[in-house]
């Protein structure tokens, strides 16, 4: 008879065993393959494919679609809003301005191509949203401009599968 302490052990054993020989069996493409795929979703520059909006009942939000990861986002109460590179200003009317912008990040392609599909400049008709533009897509910046007429009080986050840049206005 095989004391009760002799026979743990043996099983602990086995399944030590068991397991190591399942690790080597794998192949080695297997493993690499996933790890290099997830490396290359991470250093691949996250794209910008759409901004939208919608009204709520207590809360107006903008929410920007993206492929990849999500990207660093600020967001900043700005007194006027401009397009990047150009410094031109954007014709949206308002008294008060956000500017988000997402870095690294980009609206176009490798070729140049652009991969943005929402508006370049929307006027809209919200509580407190009133216009939204993408005011720029330069040297791994992409960049929003969102008016308001009263003082916006706002709450930022991302959120995943899929992944988008959320912006809650309050009304």
């Amino acid at each position: 008879m095989i004391h009760p302490r002799l026979r743990q052990f043996a099983a602990l054993a086995t399944g030590v065993l068991l397991a190591a020989c399942l690790s080597f069996a794998a192949p080695a493409s297997a493993s690499t393959h996933t790890t290099a795929a997830a490396t290359q979703a991470q250093t691949q520059t996250p794209l910008v494919v759409n901004a939208r909006w919608g009204g709520h009942a207590t809360f107006d939000r903008i929410v920007i679609d993206l492929q990849g990861y999500a990207p660093g986002t600020t967001v900043t109460p700005v007194p006027q809003l401009i397009y990047d590179g150009s410094g031109k200003p954007v014709p949206l009317t308002g008294k008060y301005f956000l500017e988000i912008r997402l870095n690294p990040a980009a609206a176009h392609n490798d070729a140049g191509g652009s991969v943005y599909q929402g508006p370049k400049l929307q006027k809209i008709y919200l509580s407190k949203l009133k216009g939204i533009a993408l005011t720029g897509d330069y040297e791994g910046y992409v960049t929003f401009g969102a008016a308001f007429d009263t003082l916006p009080y706002y709450r930022a986050y991302s959120l995943h599968s899929p992944e988008r840049f959320v912006v809650d206005i309050a009304h």
